[in-house]
């Protein structure tokens, strides 16, 4: 006999634990199934700018994460030789500070949340197909933590479970609509953080093409992240902890943050961060988190967004469950919200995921910044989301920059009319993404529910609900 619930979550990490937790705080019986067991890690550099913070809060998750005794981290500072940009965030809702909490604690508080509201959370949960009502997702199978198989009814099943999503390649989804190759690695590890350390402040640094960075997190460590360019992946494939450690070591500034700090645990890495969207909604199912967007880890926006539309979509499906035209509906507008929100923060991820040296105007930029507070404190509350990029790279201040620029000499006016160049058709090239992506929104929008199924062909682990 299949069990029936009024949502089925897949995957119970941060933007399945957040869609549960909204469903259920309205009044939704909700079911949320995992693979794994909790506490458990899961690969992530996991800082949370105040953006994310203010999403614990609104999730009603942050007092339990704080518990977990991470540093409140007050200030932001980015680095480029002489210069450093440093500043406080604009607060937010009385908040006014970043997190950077390991993932074994952060998903195991924001799953006792969840249960906490009313979600039943299954763990060691293999979902192995969803099933299909006519045109309709209708619920999912799945194996047990005693092997044995099982059967789920609902109106709605969110795919949570991650860039490898299985209810995304189940309805044909899998494929980005949008998609941006990602131009470094990522390296990081755990060290001891000295008892002098700067536990209130997310650092990061450039040099050349290099980016690192180092974000203090609970249980007296800090998170240090290298992200060198992708070309030097083969120097990482033959010695990874000694490229790891001779990298922090060429980067004078990361070198002294760390002076006196040892490093507590492996090298853990990745060459795979390629940023998408994906078609996130379709007749009874939807993609939260990872599963339906994805961005470069380089600007740490992956969990704000997964726990910020994990809630809307818990929010705004709940009322409308038992009626599947109205739930279609939301699911788009869902949809809709988290693609205008997410672009732009997207496509400037892609300029800085590029592993390009810094150019003569945001050299500028840095320059400008460090003895400018306001513009610092501007270009932090970007990270926080609190700000878009454009509303601090305005025209009219990427001119004043560009002009700067150029008075430092010769060199300098070449570089400027060279990077003036590459500006002009890297937002040509963005308009253009804008627009084509926003097309086929509309377009794909106004088949999703004519079609006669949820993908393009019967897929292999669909089954169905008859």
């Amino acid at each position: 006999m299949a069990e029936r619930f009024d949502a089925v979550v897949v995957g119970c990490r941060c933007a399945g634990s957040a869609t549960a937790t909204a469903l259920a705080r309205a009044g939704r019986s909700v079911l949320a199934l995992d693979r794994g067991r909790f506490p458990s890690d899961t690969l992530s550099t996991h800082l949370l700018f105040l953006g994310g913070v203010v999403e614990l809060q609104r999730l009603g998750a942050l007092e339990r994460v704080q518990r977990l005794g991470a540093p409140r981290l007050t200030e932001g500072s980015m680095g480029w030789g002489p210069h450093e940009v440093r500043a406080g965030y604009t607060p937010v809702e009385g908040l006014d500070y970043a997190l950077c909490v390991r993932r074994p604690g952060l998903d195991a508080a924001l799953v006792d949340t969840a249960r906490e509201a009313g979600a039943h959370v299954r763990e060691r949960a293999t979902v192995s197909a969803l099933v299909l009502d006519g045109s309709r997702v209708a619920g999912v199978r799945y194996r047990d933590r005693d092997g044995g198989e099982r059967e789920v009814r609902a109106p709605l099943v969110v795919g949570a479970d991650g860039r490898r999503s299985v209810v995304a390649r189940s309805v044909g989804a899998e494929r980005p609509e949008l998609e941006s190759a990602n131009g470094r690695g990522c390296y990081f590890a755990y060290w001891r953080d000295r008892e002098s350390g700067p536990r209130s402040v997310a650092s990061q640094w450039r040099q050349g093409e290099e980016l690192v960075t180092a974000f203090p997190c609970d249980d007296g460590l800090v998170l240090v992240l290298v992200m060198p360019p992708l070309a030097r992946a083969r120097e990482f494939a033959d010695d990874l902890a000694g490229e790891y450690e001779r990298t922090v070591a060429a980067v004078p500034a990361l070198a002294e943050r760390l002076r006196g700090a040892e490093r507590q645990s492996k090298v853990r890495h990745t060459v795979s961060t390629a940023s998408y969207f994906r078609r996130s909604h379709g007749p009874g199912w939807a993609l939260a988190g990872d599963a339906g967007h994805f961005k470069d880890p380089v600007t740490a926006q992956g969990i704000r967004d997964a726990l910020r539309f994990g809630r809307l979509l818990g929010e705004r499906a709940a009322p409308v469950l038992d009626d599947p035209r109205a739930l279609d509906r939301v699911l788009g507008g869902w949809e809709r919200t988290r693609d205008r929100e997410c672009l732009q923060m997207y496509q400037w991820t892609n300029r800085l995921g590029r592993a390009e040296q810094m150019g003569a105007v945001e050299g500028e930029l840095y320059r400008r910044a460090t003895t400018d507070p306001v513009l610092a404190r501007q270009v932090l509350d970007v990270m926080a989301r609190t700000r878009s990029p454009a509303s601090v790279l305005t025209p009219a201040r990427k001119l004043s920059l560009a002009m700067a620029a150029a008075r430092r000499g010769p060199e300098a006016r070449r570089a400027v009319a060279g990077e003036t160049w590459q500006e002009f058709r890297d937002g040509m090239a963005e308009r253009g993404e804008r627009l084509r992506f926003g097309l086929r929104r509309v377009s794909g929008r106004a088949g999703a529910g004519a079609r006669s199924g949820p993908v393009p062909r019967r897929p292999r682990a669909a089954l169905d609900a008859g």
